[in-house]
């Protein structure tokens, strides 16, 4: 009996690898960036993100201090590394030409905010990056320090000192240049 169980699931197993192969090797599963994810798809991403979150982002304090020099520095490597694809402080209305075209689109962090995060899970998907998105891991070309000075910015982008407040409202997220003004008429 439990050697005709133990066959049933391994048949069953069978099959199904086979089938998943079949299907991935169809095209029936759309590579394309502009196709709309499955709910399947978008359930295993979330899932996995905030499990591997909870498991091994840090938990300690941000190392980097509260202060408007710190937080400037944020604005600077936000400008930097970030805005083409996380914007600027006009938030989602102004998402640049990279960001609408990335799959999975880039939460505009002005308007889609990560204020509520801890600032651990910030600084992880910053070095780490997010697999099957646009979101590099920034490990090779930041260090640690500057990482949790970015996650320090983003966990008080909506509530930043009047000085750097305006530095924020100076970040671009896309080079305009005259021609593209022009374009855009």
């Amino acid at each position: 009996m439990l050697k005709g169980v133990l066959l049933g699931v391994a048949l069953t197993l069978g099959i199904a690898l086979i089938g998943g192969y079949f299907l991935v090797h169809s095209g029936l599963i759309p590579a394309y960036a502009d196709a709309k994810p499955g709910r399947l798809e978008t359930w295993m991403a979330k899932t996995s993100l905030h499990a591997t979150l909870r498991r091994i982002a840090p938990k300690e304090q941000n190392p980097v201090a509260l202060t408007d020099q710190n937080l400037l520095e944020g604005v600077r490597l936000f400008a930097r590394n970030c805005a083409v694809c996380h914007g600027s402080a006009k938030g989602g209305d102004s998402a640049s030409p990279i960001a609408k075209g990335l799959y999975q689109k880039p939460p505009q962090l002005a308007s889609d905010g990560v204020e509520d995060d801890p600032e651990g899970y910030s600084f992880w998907k910053i070095k780490h990056g997010i697999r099957l998105t646009g979101m590099p891991s920034f490990r090779d070309t930041l260090k640690d320090q500057q990482i949790w000075t970015l996650a320090l910015f983003l966990k008080h982008m909506d509530k930043l000192p009047p000085s750097v407040q305006a530095a924020w409202q100076q970040v671009q997220n896309w080079p305009v240049t005259p021609m593209d003004q022009t374009d855009q008429k």
